[in-house]
């Protein structure tokens, strides 16, 4: 069902005053939402579902949905730092990524997965993390895999309000973050971060940014094994040297080649729902991609479907969809250029 047809139940429902009718189907847009990757629409109906559940005295812990990928927690106290605090069911089988940073991620998250053996040995457990690398290419999604592999809820750093302008605020609001953080044992997820840990020029008079840098450092060194930070930039070389060093784990993630591409293709199709032309024909608009980022191609392919869907409408086609190749391309060659103007 499209989107539209969910709009107009809900309007439908609404106005008929039917509430269980109602909640069904906006479940349901919820889960096409997430579908479809836009998660943001997503999460804001969810909340929105969830305070109006909270309001009547309904639990506002309640799951959206059994398989959503997403439930926000409320947490009035340190709502103006924290942008969203959430819990993930996505795991390995939802990233796309090189084998290197694969490897990467699963040997952090066993490290945490078996954390009283090494415990027992007397090593520490790894819970410092950056991901940098251009924009797109999954440092978010990682993060929300994480958080879904180890079970832990995910606390989202409000930039806007973490950094203030009066002098000492910043570093007060760093330390409400981690304090919360560890109380829960949960994820901090600072993107973004070349704005927190920029490197300190001491020729100049930046002492803010010098007592910002030193205060991360203090706090990466108080932080509990059980909790755990990860930080993402698409600019490491901003960062300050001596907070570079204390990331345990440093992963570099990468533009897609033409095997990610089709892997991140045969993933965004899987439920079957749009057909693919032959695979020789394919190759073409693969090779196309080449160069973007995961975001981008996927976001030409969804906008190419969309397309596809519409072709089908417009001649009474009641087939599967078959994605046009030609369309997507063009598609990824306006991405391209619009790119090149930034």
């Amino acid at each position: 069902m499209s989107q539209f047809n969910y709009i107009k139940d809900i309007a439908r429902f609404g106005l008929e005053n039917d509430q269980e009718k109602l909640l069904a189907v906006l479940t349901e847009l919820i889960e096409h939402s997430k579908q479809t990757k836009k998660i943001n629409f997503a999460l804001q109906l969810q909340s929105i579902l969830k305070e109006s559940l909270r309001q009547n005295k309904t639990s506002n812990l309640i799951q959206v949905g059994s398989d959503s990928h997403f439930n926000r927690i409320d947490d009035r106290e340190f709502n103006d730092l924290i942008l969203e605090k959430l819990t993930s069911d996505y795991t390995f089988n939802n990233l796309v990524a090189s084998d290197d940073v694969k490897d990467d991620l699963l040997m952090f998250v066993k490290e945490h997965q078996t954390a009283e053996v090494l415990r027992k040995y007397g090593l520490p457990i790894a819970n410092k993390v950056l991901f940098h690398g251009p924009s797109g290419c999954g440092k978010t999604l990682a993060s929300y895999v994480i958080a879904g592999e180890l079970r832990k809820m995910m606390v989202v750093v409000n930039l806007g309000a973490i950094v203030s302008s009066k002098l000492g605020e910043t570093s007060k609001n760093l330390a409400k973050i981690f304090r919360k953080a560890a109380s829960e044992d949960c994820i901090i997820f600072i993107d973004e971060f070349d704005s927190l840990g920029k490197v300190r020029d001491y020729s100049q008079d930046h002492g803010e940014m010098k007592r910002v840098v030193n205060t991360i450092l203090q706090l990466f060194d108080y932080l509990p094994q059980t909790s755990i930070v990860i930080a993402a930039t698409n600019q490491k070389d901003m960062l300050d040297t001596a907070l570079l060093r204390r990331f345990d784990v440093n992963i570099r993630f990468e533009l897609p080649n033409e095997v990610q591409i089709t892997n991140l293709i045969e993933l965004t199709l899987k439920n079957g729902q749009i057909k693919l032309p032959a695979k020789t024909s394919l190759k073409t608009v693969v090779r196309a991609g080449l160069g973007l980022s995961y975001y981008s191609i996927q976001k030409t392919l969804i906008t190419a479907i969309k397309r596809s869907i519409f072709k089908n409408i417009a001649n009474n086609c009641i087939a599967t969809p078959t994605i046009d190749l030609k369309v997507w391309k063009q598609l990824l060659e306006s991405e391209k250029k619009a790119l090149e103007t930034y």
